[in-house]
């Protein structure tokens, strides 16, 4: 079975078939190209035969490089809702992401000089693979081409600022997502052990059988909304573990090591640095 993701070459950003340690490049830009290239597109992108490159050796973009919407949930995991303080949602609850604050699988999360409150959130992503609207929840799954792995890093002073959430969720360069999409149809992503790591310290250990609004019902809702589209990414929520809730708070810092793994589907890893040092 192979898995999809997107890599940096000096031609730009390509999409390539991941196929265990080698991966071959597709006539792609991203995964959201390929994706936008019609409902076979894995038939398509399964055909195509070329050199083989070695994965351990690749320059992992996000999955989708720049998607046309990036939804967020909030309190998606009964655990996290307890922790801060907050009644169990009756519905989802949604902000937004732009393309800007997207990074790949092993880059640097660029700490913003203008807050000292940098937090973790590991989830799970998953990319949306057909045009879904109006959608019922028994058949949101169609709609769905595979699932990823994302750190919704969070500066939790300005999210705090005002009662929304989106000026602490969004700084540029600042979520992690990859190394690569799993199809859907190869993976139950109604019970997977998510981690999360700073330094080789676990500091969530949650499952996606505790989300509030599983991946059908989010999809379900938000097409309700507005038209899903190929290459769309919702990053479904986190659980409980965040460092603005322990005691003392504790918050990500220069040279920190952030690394989310998802089980069957696999791990990103980004050390935190500050934007001048980063670039």
């Amino acid at each position: 079975m192979s898995n999809f993701a997107s890599i940096r070459t000096d031609r730009g950003t390509r999409a390539v078939r991941i196929d265990g340690d080698r991966a071959v490049e597709l006539n792609y830009a991203d995964v959201g190209d390929l994706l936008r290239s019609g409902s076979a597109w894995r038939r398509r992108a399964e055909a195509v035969g070329g050199e083989e490159l070695p994965v351990s050796e690749l320059d992992f973009a996000p999955p989708v490089t720049t998607p046309e919407k990036i939804i967020c949930v909030g309190l998606n995991y009964a655990d996290h809702a307890a922790e801060t303080g907050k009644e169990t949602p009756s519905y989802p609850q949604l902000f937004a992401k732009f393309a800007l604050a997207l990074i790949g699988a092993h880059d640097t999360i660029e700490l913003p000089d203008c807050s000292d409150q940098i937090d973790w959130e590991a989830e799970l992503a998953l990319v949306i693979g057909a045009p879904a609207r109006h959608v019922s929840e028994a058949d949101a799954h169609s709609y769905v081409a595979g699932y990823t792995v994302a750190n919704d890093v969070s500066v939790r002073d300005w999210q705090r600022r005002t009662g929304q959430y989106l000026q602490g969720k969004t700084f540029e360069a600042t979520t992690p997502v990859g190394p690569w999409m799993v199809p859907a149809e190869d993976l139950d992503a109604g019970d997977l052990r998510i981690t999360c790591e700073v330094d080789g310290e676990t500091v969530q250990d949650i499952s996606t059988r505790d989300m509030i609004f599983g991946p059908a019902a989010l999809v379900s809702y938000i097409s309700q909304i507005i038209t899903l589209d190929p290459g769309d990414l919702i990053i479904t929520g986190t659980g409980a573990g965040i460092g603005a809730r322990r005691t003392p708070p504790r918050y990500l810092t220069e040279g920190n090591v952030l690394t989310t793994s998802i089980e069957g589907i696999g791990t990103i890893e980004n050390r935190c640095l500050a934007p001048a040092v980063a670039r």
